[in-house]
């Protein structure tokens, strides 16, 4: 299976078309949140992602809510919109955890989860090949500018137990296109590039 995965578009229709150029041969697009600004302009970049055509996975960040992403793709049968769920497509399994975690500083808009409430949601999901997480694990391509480590210790509990394949992830800019192997399982932060991996 052809992916290409990316994070945290903002609503960057550049970034948009950047991927449509590189998403010919893909069978499967997944992207890991933070499609909008502080919960504003997400139907642009929704519409636009939808207009590549091809099945995709998303799961929202901490700049749009889940019920705000399930209604600006909600015309849209390609798009799977996971949080706490997962999917199953040509034999693999696909689970999506949303929002930030543990919460952030950011004020009334960002979309924060608690770490007891991400380990509730996760679960309820005992196995995946793919688990993507806006936020990333604790430990792994979590870290900020000044170099402090921000992720979910819940996601890195739920790794180390299950290992997925993969745990695709976003959130954290300044590691963007960052990897680390967490047994198991490749972690990958994204960033709004085309990321392609083979499943």
């Amino acid at each position: 299976m052809h992916i290409i995965a990316f994070s945290d578009i903002h609503t960057d229709l550049h970034a948009v078309e950047k991927i449509r150029s590189q998403s010919e041969h893909a069978d499967l697009l997944i992207g890991a949140g933070d499609f909008a600004n502080m919960r504003r302009g997400l139907q642009a970049p929704i519409d636009a992602i939808a207009e590549i055509g091809k099945p995709t996975i998303l799961v929202h960040g901490n700049a749009e809510s889940h019920d705000e992403l399930a209604q600006a793709a909600a015309a849209f049968d390609h798009l799977h919109i996971l949080h706490g769920t997962s999917v199953t497509i040509d034999g693999k399994v696909f689970m999506g955890l949303g929002g930030a975690v543990p919460e952030t500083p950011f004020g009334d808009w960002s979309v924060d989860h608690s770490e007891k409430q991400a380990a509730a949601w996760l679960d309820a999901c005992p196995h995946a090949d793919v688990l993507i997480t806006h936020s990333p694990p604790k430990g792994h391509c979590d870290k900020d500018s000044a170099g402090k480590s921000l992720g979910s210790k819940s996601v890195t509990k739920w790794i180390k137990k299950h290992q997925p394949r993969y745990c695709l992830c976003g959130h954290i800019h300044a590691s963007w296109q960052n990897w680390s192997d967490a047994g198991q399982t490749r972690v990958m932060n994204l960033g709004p590039m085309a990321t392609k991996i083979e499943l």
